[in-house]
Formats: structure tokens, sequence, C-alpha cells
């Protein structure tokens, strides 16, 4: 996890912010919005995905601003490049609308960990970016909607007919408390909420969460739901 992965506004060391977008102004924008919070650094500016690589791996951010559609390499390669080095990468933000759902769910399995409309406030921009630092995912509420209307099967009520021998064998690893956890979270629950759900401290639960991902070796929250929607733990409306 890195430096900034505990900070809070006011404390500890910035959380260090790298912007990748094909426009100036915009990021330009960005930059101003970002720059007037104590507890945000942003350390460089990239105009294409393969610049925004080097870029992340010369200045290790803590969190990557993506956009998608720039020139040469987009930013869905840049993420799967960015997220392939492994423990210690940074965290990637993509900005994004509906009118690409190919877009989304390329991001999504990609390795993204978070995404944010482009129709939203400055004070969402800065909570996104603050949450990823902390090392959570991030879906917006509509996002997560698209992202669960897409993965209903019609025709396929188990919902487990698309799931692989590697997806059974780490969903075996889970104990029931754990495997309820997924389920919570593929409901887009937060700690608190997945706390009071199953009657557990936050500390508790921040526990096995963690323990699911590492079983199923998935890198954060986002990547949790769409893994079990893909595999059949919970169906849409179910």
């Amino acid at each position: 996890m890195s430096a900034a992965a505990q900070h809070a506004p006011g404390t500890g060391p910035a959380v260090r912010v790298l912007l990748a977008d094909d426009q100036h102004l915009v990021r330009t924008g960005f930059r101003v919005i970002l720059e007037v919070e104590d507890d945000i650094e942003v350390v460089g500016e990239a105009a294409d995905g393969e610049r925004a690589v080097t870029m992340t791996r010369a200045t290790r951010p803590d969190v990557v601003l993506m956009d998608v559609e720039m020139p040469g390499m987009d930013g869905l390669e840049a993420t799967r490049q960015i997220v392939a080095d492994g423990p210690g990468a940074p965290a990637v933000l993509i900005l994004t609308t509906f009118d690409r759902d190919d877009y989304l769910f390329a991001a999504l399995r990609a390795g993204a960990s978070g995404f944010l409309l482009k129709n939203g406030t400055p004070e969402e921009l800065i909570e996104a970016i603050r949450v990823l630092a902390r090392g959570d995912g991030l879906l917006a509420p509509e996002i997560t909607r698209r992202v669960i209307s897409s993965f209903a099967r019609p025709g396929d009520p188990s919902g487990t007919a698309h799931r692989g021998p590697a997806a059974e064998t780490a969903l075996a690893e889970l104990t029931p408390r754990e495997r309820e956890v997924l389920m919570l979270l593929a409901a887009g629950s937060s700690n608190a909420e997945i706390a009071s759900a199953i009657h557990l401290g936050e500390a508790t639960v921040k526990t096995h969460v963690s323990r699911v991902l590492a079983k199923l070796g998935l890198r954060d929250r986002v990547q949790a739901v769409v893994f079990a929607y893909e595999n059949g733990v919970v169906r849409p409306g179910g």
C-alpha cells in the first residue's frame, strides 16, 4: 500500500496524483481543482497513454486520473500496463461517460480501481481520489447499476454456467462468512454497511474484506463486484 494509503485530509503525506488527458485545458482544470487541497499533490501530466505509463513509473503517484480516448495508446491499454506492474502500482481512476459501455467494462477488466462520470462535481473528484488513496475501490451508483445489468443473463437462472474451474477453486477457499461479505461487496455496501448487516465491528469487516480479495486474487472492491457477477455469486435482482 502506498505511503498515502492511510492519509486523511490535514495529516500525513499528500496523495500524489498524475493527470492523463489529451486536452490541455481539461488537465489544467483538474490541476486547479486539486491543488487547492492541502492533502493532494499533482506530480505530473500526460497527454497520451504511453506518456502516462512512462510518467507513472517515473513519479510513482498514488492515483492516476485517466481519460479513455487519447491519441496513440488509449487509457485502457495504459491502465493495463500500469496495473501489470504489480504490488505498489497506483490506483487508476477512470473518467467515463455512458456512451461507450465497451470502454467501461474493458477498463474494469484492465484493473481500474474507480470510475467517475465526467459531469461530476469537483467535490466528487476530490473524494474519489481520497477513497482510492486509502486502498478502496469506487464506482458511481449509476455505473454500478450498469455493471450489474450487464451481467444479467436471461436463461441462466443459476448464474453459474460461465464460472470457470479457477473461479470455482478460489470460491471454495472462502469461509461462509467471507462469501457473505463478498455478496455484500457486490451490492456496493461500504464496510460500515456490511458491519451493520452481519453484526460485526468495522475492523473485523475490513479484515474479512482483505481476506476475500487475497483469496480470490483481486485488487480491490471494484474487481470484487465484477468477479461476483461474472461468476454467478450474486445475480441482478437476487
